[in-house]
């Protein structure tokens, strides 16, 4: 009876993974086609609050990539993986202190608040941010790669 209760709790806990993983899949899939270029991939990990170390991603990447290279990786590949990630903690979440230096960076006052609206063109709008020794081009890039402590983008 135990094990059976056990066993339905993992199932819901891999359910609610499931959705989670598709729903960030989704996000990048711009071709509604299932796969997405290998270079999302570290920001759909980070996105389901995975923080991989750039070996950890590329290790993942081998993983899940096609034996012949093509560039994208395929959902029904990723799924499996992500979902052991997930069940496993495999990778630490961020750090509450470099999240908040994130939204600091981001913030007009260098407050560490951001509207919704400022959020929002953040995540979806194409323009340079330049801060104190950071500059970044790109659309949802400006939060991931201040979020990224690996990448140093956030200037002490």
């Amino acid at each position: 009876m135990a094990e059976e209760k056990d066993r339905e709790g993992t199932e819901v806990i891999v359910a609610e993974f499931h959705k989670k993983i598709k729903e960030a899949f989704e996000v990048v899939d711009h071709e509604t086609n299932n796969t997405v270029d290998v270079r999302e991939i570290g920001t759909i990990i980070r996105s389901l609050g995975c923080c991989p170390t750039e070996g950890e991603l590329h290790d993942f990447i081998a993983e899940v990539k096609e034996e012949e290279p093509t560039g994208y990786i395929r959902y029904e590949k990723f799924l499996p993986v992500m979902t052991r990630v997930l069940l496993e903690r495999k990778y630490k979440p961020i750090d509450e202190d470099v999240l908040l230096r994130a939204f600091e960076v981001l913030g007009p006052a260098r407050r560490g608040l951001l509207t919704k609206d400022e959020l929002v063109k953040f995540m979806t709008e194409e323009e340079e941010l330049i801060s104190p020794g950071t500059r970044v081009k790109g659309s949802c890039k400006h939060l991931i790669w201040v979020l990224v402590p690996s990448m140093s983008i956030i200037s002490s």
